[in-house]
């Protein structure tokens, strides 16, 4: 939880105690539904906890902002980014029912108001959002066309509306249809060597008309 601090310490009461929750909420569950690796689960804050909220170096989402979470897993990075972003509303997404069952229990053991999660598909999903985040769930080119339609047009951030991915790795040959894309890279944020390679990736939307 430490770690947390040393690189968020504006965070709230509410906040500090519902980051502090994550470890036994995650630990309980785990032993139920596997849905984090016995390795990361031992250092949940720096790989899954500090890692999603890279995002929010980045981004700071705007109250009453709408963010969607594609392959959300156990919760990554939409929980964190949820309880560090309160006003903003998160819709978690997993096409694998026991992840989602784990994360439904989750948010309701940190009193979460702000988050919604379906069970499902995202080429299934209606709504429309002002950013995607997700952890590397796919190649760029196919999130891509999953999501592109699920961003909406009026902008209300820094950043224009679209995709907020975490990734590691050279992404050179990945992104070299999105000429737009941005790269930040995490290590100019976090000390920690676990973060040497990994990046956020911001690919703005196009809307045609």
């Amino acid at each position: 939880m430490e770690i947390i601090l040393k690189y968020f310490p504006n965070l709230t009461e509410t906040q500090i105690e519902q980051f502090s929750k994550l470890q036994e909420l995650y630990e309980d569950w785990n032993l139920k539904i596997n849905v984090v690796s016995r390795k990361d689960i031992d250092e949940l804050y720096l790989r899954h906890v500090l890692h999603s909220l890279g995002i929010a170096k980045v981004m700071k989402f705007q109250p009453g902002a709408n963010v969607m979470d594609v392959g959300t897993g156990g919760g990554f990075p939409g929980v964190p980014l949820a309880i560090l972003f309160p006003e903003t509303n998160f819709h978690l997404v997993d096409s694998i029912g026991k992840k989602i069952k784990v994360v439904d229990e989750v948010v309701e053991g940190l009193g979460l108001e702000n988050v919604k999660t379906t069970h499902g598909r995202v080429e299934e999903v209606k709504e429309t959002y002002d950013f995607i985040v997700s952890r590397a769930v796919a190649q760029m080119e196919t999130f891509h066309r999953w999501i592109k339609k699920k961003v909406q047009k009026k902008q209300n951030h820094q950043l224009k509306n679209g995709i907020l991915y975490l990734k590691g790795g050279d992404l050179t040959e990945e992104l070299t249809n999105f000429p737009s894309a941005t790269i930040y890279e995490l290590p100019d944020y976090y000390e920690e060597d676990f973060f040497e390679t990994k990046k956020v990736v911001h690919v703005p939307i196009k809307f045609k008309g």
